[in-house]
C-alpha cells in the first residue's frame, strides 16, 4: 500500500492519430492532452474543468485505460497502471470506476436494471451465488434511492436522474477507492442535480470514496470538490483549493470562467471578462502559451515561450502556469 496519493499522474500525454491519403498513413495528430499531472488523494474530490474539446473527458478515460496513454505515468495506489497489460489491469478495475455523462447511453437497453448491478460481481466475483448477488443489488438499489422492484425494469422505463442512480449503484458495487465522474449530472435538470451530487457526496463519507469529478460547470464543482485543476487545449494552466480557485483566480483564462458563472443579481457583478476568438484546434495548437491567441494581457513572450505549472510566490497549493499570473485583466 502505498503511503502517498492514491493517485498520481505524471506528465500525462495522449495523442489521436489522424490518417489519411492514398496508403491511409498518419497525416496528423490530435493533441489532446499533454503533459498533465495532478494527484488525488483518498476521500478527495479534484475537479476537472474546462470548456469542451479541452481534453478533461480525455484524462479520464485514459486514467481508466479505456484510452491508452501516449507516455507519461499514472500511479494508482503506487502501481503504475499506464504500463499494465489488459490481464493485469483488469484486477486493478475493480478499484478504479466511472460514471458517464449520458445514463441512457452508459446502460444497456437490452437488459434489466438488475443484471446491469450485478454484471460487476460476475465479473470480479465469481465465487458469489446468485442469490448473494441478488441480495446486493436490493441493497445498492435502495442505497441510490430506488425501489427493490427497479431490478426487474428496463432503463428506458427511468427517468434521467433515476438512470444516473442505477449507472451509480454499478460504479460502488466493488466497493471501488476511486470514481471517474464524466460530467454526471449535465444532462439532468437543475432539480435533479443538486439531489445526484448530494447523494455523491453521502457516498463519498461513508465509503471514503475519492473523485475525479470532470465538468464545465464551475458552480457545480465548486459545490462538490476540494480542489480544482483547469484545463485548456490539453493543459492544465491553474490548479488550486476549490476556495482559492474562486477567490482569487491567478490565470486570465479562469478569471474569464469564473467571471461568466451566472450570479442572482448581474447588476452586482463587477467585471465581466468575455473572451474573444475561438479555441484553436488541437491538431495545430498555438507555440508558447496555448491561451495567447485569446488572452487580453499575453505579450511577445507568451507568443514564444509556453509557460510551466508551478506555484505562485511561495504558495504551497496554488499552481497556475502563466508568466504573468495574478496580473490585472
Amino acid at each position: 500500500m502505498s503511503k502517498g496519493p492514491l493517485l498520481e499522474v505524471k506528465n500525462l500525454q495522449k495523442h489521436f492519430p489522424i490518417h489519411g491519403g492514398i496508403f491511409y498513413r498518419q497525416i496528423a495528430k490530435v493533441h489532446a492532452v499533454e503533459n498533465v499531472s495532478f494527484t488525488v488523494n483518498a476521500g478527495e474530490t479534484v475537479g476537472l474543468v474546462g470548456e469542451s474539446g479541452c481534453g478533461k473527458s480525455t484524462v479520464g478515460r485514459t486514467i481508466l485505460r479505456l484510452y491508452d496513454p501516449t507516455s507519461g505515468s499514472i500511479e494508482f495506489n503506487g502501481v503504475d497502471i499506464a504500463s499494465l497489460d489488459a490481464k493485469e489491469m483488469r484486477k486493478q478495475r475493480e478499484n478504479l470506476q466511472i460514471i458517464f455523462q449520458d445514463p441512457f447511453e452508459s446502460l444497456n437497453s437490452r437488459h434489466p436494471v438488475g443484471h446491469i448491478i450485478e454484471e460487476p460481481f460476475i465479473i470480479h466475483r465469481p465465487q458469489m451465488t446468485s442469490k448473494e448477488r441478488d441480495a446486493e443489488v436490493i441493497r445498492l438499489l435502495r442505497r441510490v434511492g430506488l425501489p427493490e422492484s427497479a431490478r426487474h425494469k428496463y432503463p428506458h422505463e427511468f427517468s434521467g436522474g433515476q438512470r444516473q442512480r442505477i449507472g451509480i449503484a454499478r460504479a460502488i458495487a466493488l466497493n471501488p477507492k476511486i470514481i471517474i465522474c464524466d460530467e454526471p449530472v449535465s444532462a439532468l435538470d437543475v432539480s435533479i442535480q443538486s439531489q445526484v451530487l448530494n447523494l455523491l457526496l453521502e457516498l463519498q463519507e461513508e465509503m471514503n470514496l475519492a473523485y475525479l469529478f470532470i465538468a464545465h460547470d464551475l458552480a457545480v464543482v465548486k459545490h462538490i470538490s476540494d480542489r480544482i485543476a483547469v484545463m485548456y487545449l490539453g493543459h492544465i494552466v491553474e490548479f488550486a483549493d476549490a476556495d482559492e480557485i474562486y477567490d482569487k483566480p491567478l490565470h486570465p483564462y479562469t478569471k474569464a470562467l469564473i467571471s461568466a458563472i451566472p450570479i442572482p443579481d448581474p447588476t452586482k457583478r463587477s467585471h465581466r471578462q468575455i473572451l474573444q476568438g475561438e479555441v484553436p484546434t488541437p491538431i495545430n495548437p498555438p507555440a508558447g502559451c496555448t491561451f495567447h491567441t485569446r488572452c487580453p494581457i499575453a505579450k511577445e513572450r507568451c507568443v514564444k515561450e509556453r509557460p510551466v505549472l508551478k506555484y505562485h510566490e511561495g504558495s504551497k497549493s496554488h499552481q497556475a502556469a502563466c508568466h504573468y499570473a495574478g496580473a490585472d485583466v
